[in-house]
């Protein structure tokens, strides 16, 4: 939106002088744009704002007309854009229920104080919250009461010619004079072929020929606010119809587009579950290798997971490898791949030595040489010495690089499996999974269990390494880690359907942008009459939207050229003294270069 300038009601020929009522009493710019007239009007289809002083006088509908100027102007506008990035601080400062709930509950555990104003401020789901989109959607309406009408404006403009020049054009900023032996009507039309040459929208109105150049000016700053409205609509698409969820694969399994395979999955408001697409893929394996000297030492070099994908059921499955920042593309959905981490295998035995437990187990990172913690639990098929069913539960901790006994460190010391260990603390009695409440698969609730403990009566925790086994004491069975220790991967699964909106959107903005900063809207008027020598005289001057050396330049340009063809007449044999009070002048580029009128040039 562009600054106020002189609305196009200004009759093309400019006011009556005799007319005015005080000339006096007007400010230099109103003088100007009298004089103007049309001439230099319609430059811009900025709206005409109006004054909140005060406000309109005209009753309840001269309210809301008011209120709609203030509404659709520049300053409410930027006003808005402001305060939406302002209203987007907290949505990434705070967890956000949209994007990760668990956070939330953390957050909130943790900070059981700020919880409650947070929430009554709807600071956990900002996006959606009511004051959010009380912005956005006074934005939207902003952006949208003021395209239209200027968009109107200007296809008017393009179908309308260049306005005829104003009485005086000694009163614009870049002119130029000169005396020529050529006819009126001869340097007009060259004036009219020089101009169209140069690609200006000329035509002649009386005894001037009136240009006008730069519309892709104006085109580039409505391209920019459209640009503007097309990326809040994609937004609100991709916030309505979008949906994302994640999943866990251990290396060897699979996972089909479903709603019951996502670990978690959200959706927008309008989004349908049956529009998954029915795709599917295995992790074959996860290839991962790190720096291993220098200042970089434990950074990902390779981190890839290599898959087998079919897009429809029955389809024959194709290999892909998904990279961070290069998903996989299938039928419009996009799989990421987020993360990485190792599942030691491991197997429970009871005390009569069968098998009740037997598989890899994830473990969740907590540092970037991926020290891991999580949970065993054995949920059915154990029974204790005596034959009485019971569940068993252990607080896993592994490291993939052990440090070393002795060295007081159980964390990692670098991301591969070069010294895997493993330690365990083992409980017995209920896990809680029977009361019905959703649990933590990565956590352990000891409230209604007994932790081991061992001969000395102490509780019982082991560090084990590949292929060792910890032994339950009182013949309550035993813990193997095996030595096959699998890798996992985790993905995202995600559609966003305004994502290619935003992109033109925003390709939309930076071209509308260049033009409107790079592109300059300006109109050039030659005047050619008989001098009362009998010499014809011309005039040329040149105004644009804002002011710039390169218009000056461009009309000495143009008055190079056409004094070409509509020479300087030699200069006529004067007494001295009347030398002084020439009328115009012998060089055409001698105003054009400053931007300032030639004296005398004006009677």
């Amino acid at each position: 939106m562009s600054k106020t300038e002189t609305t196009a009601a200004e009759t093309a020929e400019g006011p009556d002088e005799t007319s005015l009522t005080s000339e006096t009493s007007l400010t230099p710019e109103a003088k100007e744009a009298r004089e103007l007239g049309a001439a230099g009007s319609q430059l811009s289809t900025a709206p005409r704002e109006e004054s909140a002083v005060g406000g309109p006088s005209l009753g309840p509908l001269g309210w809301l007309r008011w209120f709609w100027r203030q509404l659709t102007s520049m300053r409410v506008a930027l006003i808005l854009l402001f305060m939406l990035s302002l209203a987007a601080i907290p949505g990434s400062l705070i967890p956000q229920n949209s994007v990760d709930e668990l956070k939330v509950q953390t957050f909130q555990e943790q900070h059981e104080t700020v919880t409650p104003i947070y929430e009554k401020l709807q600071l956990f789901d900002v996006y959606s919250s009511v004051w959010f989109s009380a912005i956005y959607l006074l934005l939207f309406i902003s952006l949208i009461g003021c395209i239209v009408p200027r968009t109107w404006q200007f296809v008017g403009q393009l179908r309308g010619r260049p306005p005829a020049a104003p009485k005086r054009l000694t009163r614009l900023p870049a002119y130029t004079t000169w005396r020529t032996t050529a006819e009126p009507d001869e340097a007009r039309e060259a004036a009219l072929a020089l101009l169209k040459r140069r690609r200006f929208r000329a035509h002649t109105v009386g005894d001037a020929v009136a240009a006008e150049k730069g519309y892709l000016r104006e085109t580039g700053n409505l391209l920019f606010h459209i640009a503007l409205i097309v990326m809040l609509v994609a937004f609100a698409t991709g916030q309505l119809f979008k949906s994302e969820g994640g999943k866990l694969i251990l290396e060897g399994d699979g996972f089909s587009n479903t709603l019951t395979q996502y670990d978690d999955f959200k959706s927008g408001s309008m989004y349908d579950t049956d529009d998954l697409e029915p795709f599917s893929f295995t992790l074959d394996k996860f290839v991962g290798t790190f720096e291993r000297k220098g200042p970089q030492v434990g950074t990902a070099r390779e981190f890839e997971a290599h898959v087998s994908y079919s897009a429809k059921a029955g389809e024959k499955e194709r290999k892909a490898v998904i990279e961070v920042n290069e998903p996989l593309e299938v039928n419009g959905s996009k799989v990421y791949l987020i993360g990485h981490g190792y599942a030691p295998v491991l197997t429970v035995r009871d005390g009569k030595g069968k098998v009740v437990f037997k598989g890899a187990t994830p473990l969740l990172p907590i540092d970037n040489n991926i020290t891991s913690t999580g949970a065993i639990k054995v949920m059915d098929g154990y029974r204790d010495k005596n034959g009485k069913k019971q569940q068993l539960g252990f607080n896993a901790f592994f490291v993939p690089t052990f440090a070393g006994k002795g060295n007081g460190s159980m964390f990692s010391q670098f991301p591969e499996l070069d010294y895997p260990v493993l330690a365990l603390t083992g409980y017995i009695g209920s896990l809680g999974v029977d009361s019905g409440l959703p649990q933590n698969v990565y956590q352990l609730d000891t409230k209604k269990m007994k932790q081991f403990k061992d001969a000395d009566g102490n509780k019982l925790a082991k560090r084990l390494l590949p292929g060792e086994t910890m032994e339950l004491p009182g013949g309550a069975g035993s813990v193997t880690f095996e030595k096959d220790i699998k890798e996992w991967a985790t993905f995202t699964v995600s559609q966003q359907p305004g994502n290619g909106l935003a992109l033109a959107g925003a390709i939309g903005a930076v071209l509308g942008l260049v033009g409107s900063l790079f592109i300059q809207r300006r109109r050039i008027w030659v005047r050619t009459v008989r001098g009362a020598d009998g010499v014809t005289v011309v005039e040329m001057a040149g105004l644009g939207r804002s002011e710039s050396a390169k218009l000056p330049e461009e009309l000495g340009d143009l008055a190079l050229t056409l004094n070409a063809q509509a020479p300087t007449a030699p200069a006529a044999e004067e007494a001295p003294d009347a030398q002084e009070n020439t009328d115009v002048s012998d060089t055409p580029t001698a105003a054009a270069t400053t931007g300032e009128p030639v004296e005398g040039a004006e009677k």
